[in-house]
C-alpha cells in the first residue's frame, strides 16, 4: 500500500531522488512512527505523514511527524545538537557532505497531557527541545534554554507539590477546541507574539479541553531535550516530570488560557 508520505523539495534535495523515490515507494518508511514533534503515534498508511531531515556537521537523522504537526522539512543544527536530538527523535541516520550543513535552532516539542496536583487535575503542556537551545549571539555549544525561560519569569521547581505561580503576559491560545500557539508578551508592551506556534492547530482532548475551561489555565512546564523523552502516557509522563525536577532541569508557570 503507497505510503501517505511528503517529501518536501528542500529534503529531497538533501537525501537525493533515490532515497526520496525509496521513501514515497515504502520501501524504507516504517508503517508506524511516533510524531517528533508531538510525540505521539502515528501511521504513514492512515494519515499524512511528513518527513523531516534532522542535519548535523557530518550525519543527519531523517524522522517524520504527522503532517497536521510539521511540514516536510529540513533542520540544520550541529553534531552536538544532533546526538541529543537522537535520545528523542526515532528514524535513519544518513551520510551527507558538511560542507552543505548550517547551523540552526533546535525544534521545540510539545506534549499535551493532564497533572494531578493538590488532588486536582490540570491541563498541562510540556516543551522539551529536540536539541540544546543556545541564547541568541552566544559562540559556545552550552544550553540556555531554561536559564531564558527564568528571565522571563518561569519559576525552577525542584518538585511537582501545587501550582505554579501564574505568569501575566503569556497565554496559551486554544481555539474551536484546538492548540494553536503559546504567546509571550510584545515588545515594548504591544500585541503578544507567539513563541511557539503550530504549524497547524493541534487537537487536544476533550478531558484536557473541559480542564482548561474549567481553570482559565494551562500549566507549561519545560525542560532542556533528553530530560523528558517521548511518554505515550500521561502517568509515564508525570514520572518523567517528578524526575526532572529532582534534577533541577524543570521550570514551570501557570499561563492564562486565550480563547476556548
Amino acid at each position: 500500500m503507497p505510503r501517505m508520505l511528503d517529501v518536501s523539495d528542500e529534503v529531497r534535495a538533501e537525501i537525493g531522488d533515490e532515497e526520496a523515490d525509496r521513501l514515497l515507494a515504502g520501501d524504507n518508511t516504517p508503517g508506524s512512527y511516533d510524531c517528533t514533534s508531538c510525540r505521539t503515534p502515528g501511521d504513514s498508511e492512515r494519515e499524512r505523514t511528513s518527513t523531516v531531515l534532522f542535519i548535523g556537521d557530518e550525519t543527519a537523522v531523517l524522522a517524520f511527524a504527522h503532517s497536521t504537526c510539521l511540514p516536510s522539512q529540513v533542520v540544520q543544527v550541529t553534531e552536538e545538537q544532533l546526538r541529543g536530538a537522537v535520545k528523542s527523535i526515532s528514524g535513519d541516520t544518513v551520510d551527507l557532505e558538511p560542507e552543505k550543513v548550517v547551523p540552526e535552532q533546535a525544534v521545540l516539542g510539545v506534549t499535551s497531557g493532564l497533572v494531578l496536583l493538590a488532588g486536582e487535575l490540570h491541563p498541562a503542556l510540556v516543551v522539551e527541545p529536540t536539541g540544546p537551545i543556545v541564547r541568541p549571539g552566544a559562540t559556545g555549544a552550552g544550553d540556555d534554554f531554561l536559564p531564558l525561560l527564568i528571565e522571563q519569569g518561569f519559576m525552577p521547581l525542584t518538585e511537582l507539590n501545587g501550582v505554579p505561580s501564574v505568569l501575566h503576559g503569556w497565554s496559551v491560545l486554544l481555539a474551536m477546541g484546538q492548540l494553536h500557539a503559546v504567546l509571550q508578551p510584545g515588545a515594548g508592551g504591544g500585541q503578544p507574539v507567539a513563541w511557539w506556534q503550530a504549524h497547524q492547530p493541534l487537537q487536544v482532548t476533550e478531558s484536557w479541553r473541559a480542564a482548561a475551561n474549567k481553570h482559565q489555565q494551562v500549566l507549561m512546564f519545560a525542560a532542556p531535550v533528553g530530560s523528558i523523552g517521548r511518554q505515550l502516557r500521561e502517568d509515564l509522563l508525570r514520572d518523567a516530570l517528578d524526575k526532572a525536577a529532582a534534577n533541577g532541569k524543570l521550570v514551570a508557570a501557570a499561563l492564562p488560557l486565550a480563547g476556548t
